[in-house]
């Protein structure tokens, strides 16, 4: 590929040179030394093109004027080339879309998979809006830009989204809290701090561990401090620049998960939702996403709402994620907003039917937003993280990424950034499955965890029966489970002596992560009825022979369940095949159980084939004397 480096003109002349970008017909050429190496920050590099010597330059405002082939002629341009630019661009080429990235580095993540590569600084607005010429529509991979220009071009007629005025709410995290508050969404108790007397106040008013925050350029961790006392006041708010850097306090929340909401917004408002995904944090920056979230189908639906809300208050089309609180209390309380994709969304490559980032360009090019539904049924997300610095953190990061080559739906992404820190995002790796439980297995495998320890190791069936003289019926599908290694928890669950317990149980079930109950009752049998009436976890009746009915009451109490509350049930005392019916149901999504459970059958089927060959062969008199146990 060649590629040629250009000057940009000058501020005074930007606009008269602009003719002059498309290259000269059969002369590509390539710099003869790379400049230096800017920061992602404010600073003002030199503007040049790193651009395909095949490539045309864009019409006026980056719209072909020719038929449209393929999804669209719009040019995209993205103020940043980071790893969400880059993975833009991947989603981008797919599709067939131009995208063009202004970013201050000439090896920053996008350049190699971008259209166009325009280095030069986000923050300088002569750089943006010389940028802007070439571009359809302006979109961000990284909201700390120069949002005053965006809201200069929006009047000129340049197409900007998300629409400035939200870029601009967003870079500031109080006036973002501020303006989510005014339109009632729940939030953790905050206050602006302009002197030691106003934070004193406020660890009065808030109690301590306090939280104190920048207001600007506050992300993974950075600018965020906590104060457990008054007396750390000072030392914390030096710490993050002083009250001249602007700074504002939270009510510390004590939550029991942070949750995360994928929202897509067309450019007509209508809004679309990717299920509910749990974000785990190490050091302050997101390191494991599970998606979708293990919380109540209740807790979800608040999730959903509360991220959908603070969507609509905003401007302009986009995605946007949306990062949340879940309390002791099961209240949801919003923590902050990205105007972009995100690293919670990661997943939804693998894992959704259209990705975050295929959300976002169809989102601001006007195109029919796609379906945000899961077509994997569990997948987990894990943050490739500088563990080290130079050479010996690049060799820890390959060692991951050869053991994660080797795992079963797991895909690896790598951002090829030239340079690696201690908890620096360098890549993830996304594994998919048909379980929750498979997931973290291989996980666990990547990471070379004991994935076999039981207490790290989450149930999928439950065994549960009414009294311990059950159990010797009950085991037998306990037996079935262990060879085909899906865990189970085994415990009494008295209908009529412990209802109480009966309740909580099947109320439970789903939030627990149990995929299947086996309940075992004789008699009267109503423990695997009344479970089904009070949880959608699938119920498996096991009727228990009985010394008055021989098992006849058992098996009629059972099959005898009104319109509406389902269960299954097998022959008297035939808790093997509960067993074997569970595998079967867990096996639908579960390929490596599909597996071994077609293999379990094929077994049989050899089984009887033998013997039936040796009954031929040695004839039923000899075959009854060697076989047969009389």
């Amino acid at each position: 590929m060649h590629t040629r480096l250009l000057s940009a003109p000058s501020h005074a002349s930007a606009s008269a040179s602009s003719s002059s970008l498309p290259f000269p017909a059969g002369h590509p050429c390539r710099a003869s030394s790379r400049p230096p190496r800017p920061s992602r920050g404010p600073t003002s590099p030199p503007l040049s093109l790193r651009a395909r010597a095949s490539m045309q330059p864009a019409p006026p405002e980056g719209h072909s004027e020719q038929p449209v082939h393929g999804v669209t002629n719009t040019v995209v341009g993205v103020l940043g080339g980071g790893q969400l630019g880059k993975m833009l661009c991947q989603a981008a080429s797919q599709m067939g879309v131009r995208v063009a990235i202004l970013d201050p580095l000439e090896d920053c993540p996008a350049s190699s998979v971008c259209h166009e590569h325009v280095v030069g600084s986000f923050n300088d607005g002569d750089m943006v809006s010389e940028f802007a010429k070439r571009c359809g529509v302006l979109t961000v991979e990284i909201e700390h830009v120069d949002a005053v220009t965006l809201e200069k071009l929006e009047k000129q007629g340049i197409d900007c989204e998300p629409k400035a005025s939200t870029i601009m709410t967003i870079q500031d995290k109080y006036r973002q809290k501020t303006h989510f508050s005014k339109f009632g969404i729940p939030l953790p108790d905050f206050v602006e701090v302009d002197t030691l007397s106003s934070i004193e106040k406020a660890g009065e008013m808030f109690g301590y561990p306090l939280m104190v925050k920048s207001k600007r350029l506050a992300y993974d961790g950075r600018g965020n401090a906590v104060a457990h006392d008054k007396n750390e006041l000072s030392s914390v708010v030096a710490s993050l620049g002083g009250f001249e850097h602007g700074l504002y306090v939270e009510r510390w929340t004590s939550f029991v998960k942070e949750l995360s909401v994928i929202v897509a917004r067309s450019r007509d408002g209508s809004t679309v939702c990717y299920p509910v995904v749990e974000t785990i944090h190490k050091d302050n920056i997101c390191h494991v996403v599970e998606a979708p979230a293990e919380v109540p189908d209740k807790i979800k639906k608040l999730a959903t709402n509360v991220a959908e809300k603070a969507i609509k208050s905003l401007e302009g089309a986009g995605v946007f994620a949306v990062e949340l609180f879940l309390t002791q209390d099961d209240q949801v309380l919003l923590n902050e907003v990205a105007p972009r994709p995100h690293n919670s969304g990661h997943h939804t490559i693998e894992s959704c039917y259209t990705s975050q980032y295929e959300q976002h360009l169809r989102a601001i090019l006007g195109l029919p937003l796609g379906d945000p539904s899961m077509k994997t049924p569990a997948a987990i997300m894990y943050n490739i993280l500088g563990e080290g610095e130079g050479e010996a953190g690049f060799t820890l990061a390959h060692q991951l990424i050869e053991r994660a080559l080797d795992i079963s739906g797991a895909s690896v992404h790598w951002y090829a950034k030239p340079e690696i820190r201690k908890q620096r995002k360098m890549g993830h790796i996304t594994i998919v499955g048909a379980s929750k439980y498979s997931v973290k297995a291989r996980l666990d495998k990547l990471l070379q965890r004991d994935a076999h320890d039981p207490q790290k190791v989450k149930p999928r069936v439950a065994i549960i029966m009414g009294s311990d003289s059950d159990l010797p019926v009950m085991k037998d599908a306990a037996v079935v489970l262990k060879k085909f290694n899906i865990p189970f928890e085994l415990t009494i669950v008295s209908a009529h002596r412990t209802p109480e317990r009966m309740f909580d149980y099947a109320l439970s079930a789903k939030e627990r992560g149990l995929e299947v109950i086996i309940a075992g009752a004789g008699g009267a049998a109503h423990l695997p009825g009344m479970v089904a009436s009070l949880t959608s976890v699938p119920v498996i009746g096991v009727p228990i022979r009985t010394s008055s009915l021989h098992g006849t009451d058992s098996l009629l109490s059972i099959v005898q369940m009104p319109k509406g509350i389902p269960v299954a049930t097998v022959a008297i005392n035939n808790a093997e095949n509960a067993g074997l019916l569970s595998v079967r149901m867990l096996a639908l999504r579960d390929p490596e159980l599909w597996d071994k459970s077609t293999e379990y059958q094929q077994d049989l089927r050899d089984m009887v084939l033998e013997k039936a060959k040796k009954l031929e062969e040695l004839g039923w008199e000899e075959y009854s004397k060697l076989y047969l146990k009389h």
